[in-house]
């Protein structure tokens, strides 16, 4: 006589992070350690792009992180993902390091990030990391509330709905703040052409 075959049932990503949250509140620190190997990457990153610097991002995601674990408490699940609050933490301290700044910081070489391709031309990517750096000069000197979506949008990879969780916004007021970004960026673009030639 052959055993029945046992239904295994998964439980949904999201329903793990709500348990794990869940522990979180009730100040499990271990829940909170799952919580933060989810998301540092992606805090890291967006802390990176706006400030530029590899030192600075790794302190301010450090102390997102340190500023969400004795605040976890405050946290209220109203539909808005954990994730969005940990990127308003994140937008409000590096909001906080820029106006600290009393100058604005070139980045050095050694922190530029390269981009390395099989079979390419050595000055083929020379010319490619020059017009990455270009265009990110270009972004960082842009209102940070831009500089906030265009992360979202291109590092982080966000949907319209997801940025304007995050933001506070209407994904109508997102697709808006979106298209004139992009034309802020064009016109941009064109006058440093038109100079150059």
């Amino acid at each position: 006589m052959q055993t029945p075959p046992v239904e295994v049932k998964s439980v949904p990503e999201d329903n793990i992070e709500a348990e794990t949250l869940e522990l979180a509140l009730q100040g499990d620190k271990d829940a909170f350690g799952i919580l933060y190997e989810r998301y540092v990457e992606r805090i890291y990153n967006y802390v990176y792009y706006r400030t530029g610097n590899v030192h600075d991002a790794e302190d301010l995601t450090a102390r997102v992180f340190y500023r969400a674990l004795h605040h976890i408490r405050n946290y209220n699940d109203r539909g808005v993902p954990f994730s969005a609050w940990l990127y308003r933490i994140a937008h409000n301290l590096v909001a906080n390091w820029h106006r600290d700044r009393s100058r604005h910081q070139e980045i050095p070489l050694s922190d530029v990030p390269t981009l390395h391709y099989k079979g390419t031309a050595p000055e083929v990517s020379v010319v490619q990391a020059q017009e990455q750096e270009a265009l990110l000069r270009i972004i960082r000197h842009l209102p940070p509330e831009r500089q906030h979506l265009l992360i979202l949008k291109f590092v982080e990879n966000l949907s319209n709905a997801e940025i304007g969780i995050i933001m506070g916004r209407s994904e109508g007021a997102v697709k808006s703040l979106y298209h004139r970004t992009l034309l802020a960026l064009r016109e941009h673009l064109e006058s440093v052409e038109i100079l150059e030639d």
